[in-house]
């Protein structure tokens, strides 16, 4: 493997994901802010890296490979931990489930499509989603250790709730578009 500037940033998106989980564990004023600054800076490395790799003419097959893996793998995580330390609950783990489920169907509908040698392109949707999605988790993250005088924990849920619905939205694009490829790729 090559070791670009763009794919050491989607390493190290991927290497940060263990401290952040620990982070996550403790809902302290300090354990939550430092876990929101890791998860921000993991969240730009997921533009810098592509954005890189684009201008310089730096991409990759590993980089293809790993970015999408690096991104679904944090926002995994991070749901996970956000549910399992009790700061997202209720009905509010619906938008949470919906957003994993998403990732799971995108990347066995990429994997497929690859097999097959059909490019699915990232819409400009998606790329809305995952922004509102990212805001809402960073959000989630801090949680009762933001500002006393926000509704810190409240605009969260909002945030997720909205990137849930974008989340269906994208989710039903990506599925009605790469079912259409797979039939035109096998000739139906």
């Amino acid at each position: 493997m090559t070791l670009t500037l763009p794919n050491t940033l989607t390493l190290s998106r991927i290497a940060v994901i263990p401290l952040l989980v620990g982070l996550l564990y403790f809902t302290g004023f300090w354990a939550s802010w430092l876990a929101l600054v890791l998860f921000v800076a993991a969240a730009v490395t997921d533009w810098l890296d592509g954005h890189l790799a684009r201008k310089y003419g730096d991409t990759s097959p590993v980089g293809r490979f790993l970015d999408p893996i690096a991104d679904k793998l944090m926002v995994a995580a991070v749901v996970v931990m956000l549910v399992a330390s009790q700061r997202v609950t209720g009905l509010v783990v619906l938008p949470a489930l919906v957003i994993l489920c998403r990732e799971i169907l995108v990347s066995g509908l990429r994997e497929h499509l690859a097999e097959i040698r059909v490019p699915m392109p990232v819409t400009r949707m998606s790329k809305w989603k995952t922004t509102l999605q990212m805001v809402a988790l960073g959000v989630l993250i801090v949680g009762e250790a933001g500002p006393g005088f926000l509704p810190v924990r409240l605009l969260g849920e909002i945030g997720l709730w909205a990137a849930g619905g974008l989340t269906l939205v994208t989710g039903a694009d990506y599925l009605i578009n790469g079912l259409k490829r797979m039939q035109t790729a096998h000739g139906a």
